[in-house]
Order: C-alpha cells, then structure tokens, then sequence
C-alpha cells in the first residue's frame, strides 16, 4: 500500500477536457495504461462545444480532446488567440443525417425542415454534405467554411434551422432531416452506420485532435498520452467498440 501510495504521489498529474463520447470513453480506456507510465490522467467531461476550449485558454485546463481541425480554426478567430496546438489526431467520426419520418433519402419533400449545428465549421460540414447527395449546390463544393450564403441552388426549397450541435437528437422527431455530429447520435443511441440516411465517408478533413497550450505541449505527460491514442490497443478499442461509427484516424 505505501508502495503504491508513493506511486501516485509521484505521478504527473494530467487534465483533459473531452465529450463524453466517444473521446471520454477512449480517455477512461487509456487512463490504466498512462497509470502505469506514471501519468495521473483525469478526465474532465463538458458537453457542449466552447468552454472545453476556453478552459483550456485559461489554464484551468491542461489541453482537450473534443475538436477537429476546422472547429479550432474557427474558435481560435473567435477567442482572438492563438494558444492551442494539435499534439495528435486521433479519430475520426464519420457526419451523418437522420430522420424519424423517413426511411429513404428520396421520400424527403419538398420543403423540408433540415437542422443543422450552428457552430460554423460544423454548419459548413453539413452544407458540404447535403452537396454531396446532391440535395443542393454551393458556390464552391469544397469550402468546409460554406454557409447558407453560399448556396446556388436549392432544388427542394429545404428549409434550415440552426441549433446548437448537442440538441439535434433530441429535436430529431420535430424535423424532417438533422445532421448530427456523432458523438451526439452515440449519446442518443443512433448508431451513424445502421440509423442515418446518408453518411460521410472516411476521407474526412475532421479528425478529432489531442490539444494542448504552447505552453504546455512539450510536457512528457502529453507526449505519453499522445503516443498512447495513436496505439495499437487504441485502434482495437474503437474498432471493437464503435462498429464503424468511430474510425481511427492513425
């Protein structure tokens, strides 16, 4: 017991905002393996999109694993800064849309009611998307920044809401059509590849990302943590567990 007491006491202690799934889920998996590197990892869980990274900032937080690259972006234009740095990428959760009016993407009618997060990278993901099946056309089909402005054409004269990203599912049966992030749908008990009309496909410019401070990324606690994410065992741990819903993005 003292043995292990002295363990702990000599640990470097590590704290890492994240969703609560898929990247809290991966973060308890992997906090047994750190433990024993001597890493203390604790996991603290948010679940909405803005203060995991704010707390971060102000250093209430070591670094966070919840985002991809094109949300950073746009949160470090926001937040005016600069401070956040990618220390990994670590998986990638494909965007789908769902529906519990409709089995097909062909009975969607005209006029329907589509929502979409209201966070602008993830916004411009959806437009990007809805593109892709053809449910609409953008002045350029490959800016991940694309916002309703940017529509050419409207073909089914879709009507978008806007709403913040962890409220989609519970609003699915007030809409036609909702595009979810999938760490969202998860939590809501949709399974992205069986429960979705349409779904992106793995070439995806948003895998999600270990994060830290400028100030902080060269710590030996993130460099262990980030090696762990991009193991072997990971990659088994969210193939096993995800089924498909959860790619590794290493």
């Amino acid at each position: 017991m003292l043995a292990s007491n002295s363990h702990a006491q000599n640990s470097e202690v590590l704290t890492i905002a994240a969703s609560p799934v898929p990247h809290a889920e991966i973060l308890e998996f992997v906090k047994p393996i750190l433990a024993k590197q001597g890493v203390d990892l604790k996991i603290k869980v948010f679940t909405d999109y803005i203060q995991p990274g704010v707390q971060v900032n102000e250093k209430r937080i070591d670094g966070n694993f919840y985002l991809h690259q094109p949300f950073l972006n746009e949160f470090k234009k926001s937040h005016k800064n600069d401070l956040q740095v990618v220390i990994a990428k670590v998986h990638v959760e494909p965007f789908a849309a769902y529906s519990n009016k409709y089995k097909k993407l062909a009975d969607l009618p005209n006029g329907a009611t589509v929502a979409i997060p209201n966070d602008p990278s993830n916004s411009g993901r959806s437009l990007l998307l809805l593109a892709k099946q053809g449910l609409l056309k953008l002045k350029d089909p490959n800016n991940i920044s694309a916002t309703k402005r940017d529509i050419v054409d409207n073909p089914k004269n879709l009507k978008f809401k806007e709403l913040e990203a962890a409220t989609l599912p519970r609003i699915l049966g007030q809409v036609d059509l909702a595009l979810i992030n999938t760490n969202y749908a998860i939590e809501a008990k949709l399974n992205p590849v069986k429960d979705s009309l349409f779904i992106e496909d793995a070439n995806s410019p948003y895998a999600n990302l270990l994060v830290a401070r400028d100030d902080n990324k060269d710590r030996p606690a993130f460099k262990k943590l980030a090696a762990v994410l991009n193991s072997a065992e990971v990659k088994k741990f969210i193939q096993e567990r995800y089924k498909g819903a959860v790619l590794p993005a290493f």
